[in-house]
């Protein structure tokens, strides 16, 4: 075996550590979701057919994106911004494993982990109160692979806003304006077949689409044959340029890292 599936399986264990604090957090999750539920059943009473969606649609990709909180880490960064300002990220550059490979390792444990044990109460809490629009398997095996894409594109974001802290020095600011950007782009305030005109059209285009609304949409079963297959594209052509973007970064930083004497 391989040291990347090695890290994985170590975060694995380690994200599952703590079921209960899990459970807590999903709980929480849960209890905004009806919150939202019920704001978006007002918006849906008065517009009935807004974007596309429907009430229940409305509903379910609400419960949805509470369920995909953890997955995606929408409002978290990473461990890394951490090791940059102790300088402990030497010894990691210092390791003959690449410094992005085992960060994404880590991240696709962390995110299957929160999925495991935080995705299913919202979906459920949901489903016991509203009307729930739930996909037929194949299209749950879709969704899989959408939710996995999201997943790397999310940390391929979140790793090169932590990058920014070699130059940076404080992830404040950066960390941010990269959550305004998410929560307002991804769908996770509001669907974004919502947003009227150009405004729609460019929140669909850029890469926080890819973590929220293309998942829930795949969900929703609003894609097919094609469209299905060109949603996935998206969200794979979003994560590779952000993967090399960071890639590019990486070098950039260790560069930075060897001039001032790391």
């Amino acid at each position: 075996m391989g040291v990347f599936p090695w890290v994985a399986w170590y975060a694995f264990r380690r994200y599952t550590a703590y079921p209960l604090s899990a459970l807590a957090e999903a709980l929480t999750n849960t209890v905004f979701g009806f919150m939202r539920a019920y704001i978006l059943v007002a918006l849906w009473t008065e517009r009935p057919s807004l974007g596309g969606y429907d009430a229940a649609d409305a509903v379910t990709f609400c419960f949805l994106t509470q369920a995909l909180i953890g997955p995606v880490q929408i409002f978290g960064g990473m461990e890394l911004t951490e090791r940059i300002r102790s300088g402990d990220v030497a010894i990691d550059l210092h390791r003959p494993v690449d410094l992005q490979g085992w960060w994404l390792a880590d991240d696709l444990a962390r995110g299957s982990a929160a999925l495991l044990l935080r995705g299913a109460p919202p979906l459920v809490a949901g489903a016991l109160v509203f009307p729930p629009r739930f996909p037929g398997p194949a299209t749950l095996a879709v969704f899989a692979v959408s939710v996995l894409l999201a997943i790397v594109a999310g940390f391929a974001i979140r790793y090169l806003v932590a990058l920014g802290m070699f130059w940076l020095h404080d992830d404040r600011g950066l960390n941010s304006v990269a959550l305004v950007m998410s929560l307002f782009f991804s769908g996770m305030i509001l669907p974004l077949v919502v947003f009227p005109g150009w405004l729609g059209e460019a929140a669909r285009a850029l890469p926080w689409a890819a973590l929220i609304q293309v998942p829930g949409d795949v969900f929703l079963g609003k894609y097919g044959g094609a469209e299905l297959a060109g949603a996935l594209a998206f969200q794979a052509g979003w994560a590779v340029v952000l993967l090399a973007a960071g890639r590019a970064l990486t070098l950039a930083a260790r560069r930075r890292l060897v001039v001032h004497g790391g």
